[in-house]
């Protein structure tokens, strides 16, 4: 057993000490610091692209941020809240026609929401 331990180790070390070799190569990026002006050029290309990914990731979380007004919401903008498909849509639509949503705890009160559906859009509308 001791045969096959033996060079097996033995290689094990010396592949360790290649990889490690192959580790510590980075220091000629040390040396490009002086064309600084080229990359000077692929970087006002890049900013451009980062430019509109800046307010393409801002809509998201504007949208995210825009609360749905339950009283005054058109069936589909409803149906964009977490747990609301059409059916629930057609049933908040239904009461509010009987009278207006006072407040959060008025459209708990009346139960047109499963609890769970309740606590998803809590912070998401309005009244």
């Amino acid at each position: 057993m001791s045969r096959f331990l033996i060079p097996f180790v033995a290689l094990a070390a010396m592949g360790g000490q290649a990889f490690a070799q192959t580790a510590t190569q980075p220091a000629p990026a040390a040396k490009p610091a002086a064309p600084v002006t080229a990359p000077a050029a692929p970087a006002t290309q890049a900013a451009p692209s980062a430019k509109p990914a800046t307010p393409a990731a801002a809509q998201p979380s504007a949208t995210q941020a825009k609360k749905i007004n339950i009283n005054t919401a058109t069936a589909a903008e409803l149906d964009t809240l977490k747990g609301i498909g059409e059916a629930r849509a057609k049933k908040i639509i239904e009461e509010r026609g009987k009278a207006k949503f006072k407040d959060f705890a008025d459209l708990v009160k009346r139960g047109t929401l499963p609890s769970n559906v309740e606590a998803e859009i809590k912070d998401k509308v309005t009244f």
